[in-house]
């Protein structure tokens, strides 16, 4: 499974390279990981949303909604570190085994 997900994230920001017009490769980098700003801003709206926390919107989204702003999010995060790391899929399964390490110790 993690296999093809870092493939998927690669063709998005193949995608996402070919669609840039007038933005330098640091301008680039720094865009995508500000997106990830902004997708959780959609996590946080869904999840206020889901619980009906805004009395004026009430209950105007659903916890589905919730999962896929959190999907949307770490996809982002992905894409954004496809996009500053050659090899993103090491660096993040570095960085997972570290904090797991870090948490859980070893048996």
């Amino acid at each position: 499974m993690a296999e093809r997900a870092w493939e998927q994230v690669g063709r998005l920001r193949k995608w996402l390279d070919a669609e840039v017009t007038d933005a330098s490769p640091a301008d680039v980098r720094l865009l995508r990981v500000l997106k990830i700003g902004e997708e959780y801003g959609e996590v946080a709206e869904a999840l206020h949303g889901a619980l009906g926390a805004n009395p004026r919107k009430g209950r105007s989204h659903s916890w589905t909604d919730v999962e896929k702003e959190l999907v949307d999010t770490i996809v982002t995060a992905m894409v954004a570190l496809d996009t500053i790391t050659p090899d993103a899929r090491h660096a993040f399964e570095e960085r997972l085994d570290a904090l797991v390490d870090r948490v859980i110790p070893a048996p």
